[in-house]
């Protein structure tokens, strides 16, 4: 692989976890004074923070790499939804918090997969992002198995929702195992590990903390796909518009 090809290809897995971190990271701070208790309102909001932290990390990160200029900020806040690369789960809707836990269950043990492996890069710089990211996220994963498991086995209503947002959001997870010839390149490089091989492992955990919850995985079927080549749902766009408000209203305003 040329330099510029590896540049390149590496931009763009950069831009799909910064993506990801932000997009879901922007999602649960939605639940910032609307969670169903207090102490939950604070640690959604702390983990959209986490989220929102990796993005900063792995988008500035993105713009050095590209070579053009372009901030944390521009990457964030300068690009339309096609230029998106986070992954169709993110951009979901809440829905009841039956579904927002079914959407963190999915990507979460998905991330931890993932950033475990991303602790090996060659790539030192994101090896070093991915350790910070990992730690973050195991506490993550403990938040959201707790939930699935409390309304799984909880009241016979709580059962009902959380198992619908986990048949909801089914046909999004393949999505988030979508890669590109150039991903290959970077596996073969040791910079990135093959994402579709985190598929096995990712399913079993799922399977096992669902058991443990009274809930079922839903059974292999069509999924939606889409987001490597900027092809999201219209779900994207609303967030996108709430989230650049500012931005483009005010450009090149500061905090």
């Amino acid at each position: 692989m040329s330099e510029t090809n590896k540049q390149q290809a590496l931009f763009e897995i950069l831009l799909r976890l910064g993506d990801n971190s932000l997009v879901i990271g922007h999602r649960l701070s939605e639940w910032c004074s609307k969670g169903p208790i207090l102490e939950e309102d604070l640690a959604l909001a702390n983990i959209a923070l986490d989220c929102i932290g990796q993005a900063r990390l792995l988008l500035t990160y993105a713009g050095e790499t590209e070579g053009k200029g372009r901030s944390e900020d521009d990457l964030a806040y300068g690009r339309l939804s096609a230029d998106y690369r986070n992954a169709l789960l993110a951009e979901q809707p809440n829905g009841d918090f039956g579904v927002t836990i079914a959407r963190q269950l999915y990507y979460t043990v998905f991330a931890d997969l993932c950033y475990s492996a991303l602790r090996q890069s060659t790539d030192a710089q994101l090896a070093g992002i991915a350790a910070k990211a990992h730690k973050e996220i195991q506490y993550h994963l403990r938040h959201c198995t707790e939930w699935t498991l409390r309304l799984g086995d909880g009241t016979e209503e709580s059962h009902r929702r959380m198992q619908k947002g986990i048949d909801e959001l089914w046909m999004y997870t393949g999505d988030l195992f979508a890669s590109t010839e150039a991903d290959a390149q970077l596996v073969a490089a040791g910079i990135i590990p093959d994402i579709a091989s985190l598929h096995g492992p990712w399913k079993k955990q799922l399977e096992s903390i669902l058991s443990q919850a009274t809930l079922t995985l839903p059974p292999d079927s069509w999924m939606q796909k889409g987001s490597r080549e900027g092809v999201h749902t219209e779900a994207l766009s609303y967030l996108l518009g709430e989230m650049q408000t500012l931005t483009r209203a005010y450009p090149g305003v500061n905090w």
